[in-house]
């Protein structure tokens, strides 16, 4: 028959193999014991209390994030780089990091380059970045959130502002054109004028 020891000893087998859990090295288990915060799990073979501890798995590798086309003075996209640093501010200071940093970053988008004139977005974009993830990471930070860049991926010109800088770059192409001749026409009536002064002075010569 099966006694009473046997019978615990079951129970606490069972209850220890429900609390076992395992994190791999890009992974911090956020423990809450009973709603409060306890500590946060570094990687490896860790063991929580069923029922009582609950844990939240949050990864720290860097994630790259699309950030949807926003409609300024163009169509503007761009990419996010950034990753959790502190997985407790990412579970506790915010409902969802991940929701959170995207609409973070559509916003700044929005603002930042609707600012900027046109020419400034195709000419300094390395400037316009370097401000995105300033804006953004400072932001983010109370959320335990690092952002380590922002890229401008696609800037899509309206169809009107097309043809307004296809039409800008033919006038100049026939700009550049009729100086080239009008400089062709100068040296040739040099030319001339060189060959008449000489024939002029030299009468032998015609």
């Amino acid at each position: 028959p099966v006694t009473f020891p046997l019978i615990l000893l079951g129970l606490a087998v069972v209850i220890f193999i429900a609390g076992v859990r395992v994190l791999p090295e890009y992974e911090r288990g956020v423990i809450f014991r009973l709603g409060r915060y306890t500590g946060t799990k570094s990687a490896g073979l860790k063991w929580i209390i069923p029922g009582v501890d609950r844990m939240v798995r949050i990864g720290l590798r860097e994630i790259v994030m699309d950030v949807p086309a926003q409609e300024v003075i163009t169509r503007v996209n761009a990419v996010l780089y950034f990753r959790v640093l502190h997985p407790d501010k990412a579970v506790i200071q915010v409902e969802n990091y991940l929701f959170g940093t995207s609409q973070l970053a559509q916003t700044t988008l929005r603002s930042v380059c609707g600012q900027a004139e046109l020419d400034t977005l195709l000419a300094e974009r390395d400037r316009i970045n370097q401000q995105l993830q300033e804006i953004i990471d400072q932001q983010t930070e109370p959320w335990g959130v690092k952002v380590r860049a922002v890229e401008l991926k696609q800037i899509d010109l309206p169809q009107e502002m097309q043809r307004v800088m296809a039409k800008q770059a033919e006038a100049e192409r026939d700009k550049r054109a009729k100086v080239t001749l009008a400089e062709g026409e100068l040296q040739a009536a040099q030319r001339l004028a060189d060959a008449a002064a000489t024939l002029s002075s030299e009468p032998s010569g015609l």
